[in-house]
């Protein structure tokens, strides 16, 4: 890679493949989250970020940005990317070419709208991709965003569990997964209050994808 490589945009993944990893040079990682805005939860992962001084990807349900669309707004002015993570969370997998574009446009007015840049990432509903939901991405210039850490925070396995996962799995060029929507975060909140101070330590910085 040389210096170039930590300087400049990542190669964008090949067609039909999602990216898994960030490719900024040694130590970078990126923090993704997802499901939200929550009332409840987004302030207080914006908060901690804000305390760290860290970017992160907040990947948003459209049905959520369009309730929420101030914390949206409030996301995007702190610096954080938007992505689009579908309408309502289902299996794209499994869909026509008519209901995938809709869970895509509707989700990026309903981000647009709420105040933040147009976007450019696509995260589908649980890594649930088919060539379907890539000519959709191609075709809207979102390219497509996968993960490599999941500590499953989502299913709410204990707060060390979740810290124990991304500390064990974590290396340059990870891709970290955590959710603010879709239910009780506190158990994320909590981890993020403990693995956040531990990854910047063992020297990571944070990028975006």
């Amino acid at each position: 890679w040389g210096l170039s490589g930590a300087q400049g945009q990542d190669p964008p993944p090949a067609a039909g493949h999602p990216q898994f990893y960030v490719h900024e040079g040694d130590k970078a990682i990126a923090l993704t989250i997802d499901d939200g805005p929550s009332s409840k939860y987004t302030p207080q992962v914006l908060a901690l970020l804000a305390q760290y001084k860290i970017a992160a990807t907040f990947c948003m349900i459209g049905q959520s940005a369009a309730e929420h669309a101030s914390l949206v707004a409030e996301v995007s002015a702190a610096g954080h990317l938007v992505a689009n993570h579908s309408w309502a969370h289902p299996d794209m997998g499994k869909m026509n070419a008519a209901d995938v574009a809709a869970q895509i446009d509707r989700t990026t007015d309903a981000i647009t709208k709420g105040g933040a840049k147009q976007p450019v990432l696509f995260r589908a509903p649980g890594g649930n991709w088919s060539p379907t939901v890539f000519a959709a991405c191609a075709q809207r210039g979102l390219r497509p965003l996968d993960w490599s850490v999941d500590p499953r925070d989502w299913s709410r396995p204990g707060t060390d569990h979740i810290v124990q996962t991304v500390m064990g799995h974590t290396h340059t060029g990870s891709i970290i997964l955590e959710h603010d929507g879709g239910g009780d975060r506190s158990q994320t909140v909590a981890a993020l209050q403990r693995f956040i101070p531990q990854l910047l330590e063992a020297g990571y910085r944070f990028v975006q994808p």
